[in-house]
């Protein structure tokens, strides 16, 4: 027996329905509020919201919880959604003065992270540099399953927009 797990690739249901997830926080405020005052993945897990999305998401497949919590917590923080290039590229460009909104020595220390938890409260700082408007889906695709993988493609999409960034 196969076991699925969840992909969020461009137009996948899973990703329809965390994007409906995300958008019904604008109604649930409270739940909005709770996600963000969150500090560590385990009170994200913690909360109400994270398990409605869990419920809606554990039908496509298996669910890593961690991945999950990371990404309902940072989308939490996000107040638009745009589809202005990756979040890597968000970060690399967007200044008045042309210059990356993220700096080249906060990037790399974001790619040292290995661990998502401690990723959680970078990314949250991250996501107010980058004025909360974020490409959400591309959040969720890299956080979610937060590897090598996703590291290399940030780095790829960063010093594409931003080769001199030091």
């Amino acid at each position: 027996m196969s076991i699925s797990i969840l992909r969020f690739n461009k137009d996948s249901a899973e990703l329809k329905d965390f994007m409906a997830w995300w958008e019904s926080l604008d109604e649930k405020r409270g739940d909005r509020a709770e996600l963000r005052r969150c500090a560590t993945l385990t009170e994200v897990v913690f909360t109400p919201a994270y398990h409605r999305l869990r419920q809606a998401l554990c039908h496509y497949g298996a669910v890593h919880d961690d991945g999950l919590a990371l990404a309902a917590g940072l989308a939490a923080r996000v107040k638009s959604n745009t589809t202005d290039g990756t979040i890597a590229e968000q970060m690399a460009s967007g200044k008045a003065d042309d210059s990356a909104r993220v700096s080249g020595l906060r990037f790399r220390r974001l790619l040292k992270i290995k661990d998502q938890e401690a990723l959680f409260p970078a990314l949250g700082r991250v996501i107010v540099l980058i004025d909360k408007r974020v490409n959400l889906a591309s959040l969720i695709q890299s956080v979610y399953f937060w590897n090598d993988r996703s590291r290399k493609q940030w780095a790829f999409d960063y010093y594409s927009k931003a080769p001199s960034e030091k």
